[in-house]
């Protein structure tokens, strides 16, 4: 089986049923934070890569999002709750809003689009708390307890912010980026053509503009 590195790395296999077992091991190792695309070409040969040239030769398709990409399994916190709350966490919010400048009215928008203000929440993929920080997410912005208010809220503003500053301000690219991350947005070049992710953009604007008119 000839294999190259792990970054920008194309493996093929020419055993199909054996190949995936073992390509996704290798692809572990190199791509974990990236998706992976596969063509089969015409002698059989499965080839899979996280970076496709998407050639006449080579139509790749989409075989594995990877952990770090794939919509985090977000649930409609306007379905739970659907009036406003513009009381609960307010001095946690405005704090660290004002510390690393995001309008506090985009906070309590994801707030509320992702946990419905409840500190407890966790999602089908594993995002915790008020603002759904994955564990990753945790532990780049040092928040040592992701079910804590204060905790989480501070290292939800914080990834807010970096994200903001990412896309130049691009609000709607930040909040699609704190869905799919990153990765995602700077791969598709805008929102990711992901209905949870898209959904969840309107949802937060709409959440956004209400608090911004409530004051």
């Amino acid at each position: 089986m000839p294999g190259r590195g792990p970054a920008g790395s194309r493996i093929t296999a020419s055993t199909p049923v054996v190949a995936v077992s073992v390509l996704v091991s290798l692809l572990a190792v190199g791509a974990a934070q990236a998706d992976v695309y596969k063509y089969r070409d015409a002698q059989g040969v499965v080839h899979l890569t996280n970076v496709p040239q998407q050639s006449a030769d080579e139509p790749y398709t989409l075989w594995r999002k990877s952990e770090a990409t794939k919509p985090k399994g977000w649930q409609d916190g306007y379905r739970v709750m659907p009036r406003l709350d513009r009381d609960r966490y307010a001095e946690p919010v405005n704090r660290f809003a004002g510390l690393y400048g995001v309008d506090p009215t985009l906070v309590r928008a994801v707030i509320h689009a992702e946990s419905a203000f409840r500190p407890d929440a966790v999602s089908p993929k594993g995002a915790g708390g008020l603002m759904q920080l994955m564990p990753a997410t945790a532990a780049r912005f040092d928040v040592g307890d992701r079910f804590d208010p204060e905790d989480n809220i501070a290292g939800g503003v914080a990834y807010l912010a970096l994200l903001l500053d990412l896309f130049q301000g691009d609000r709607e690219l930040a909040v699609a980026a704190y869905n799919a991350g990153e990765g995602a947005v700077k791969r598709y070049g805008g929102i990711p053509p992901f209905d949870e992710t898209r959904t969840y953009v309107k949802r937060v604007m709409q959440l956004q503009a209400a608090y911004a008119e409530a004051g």
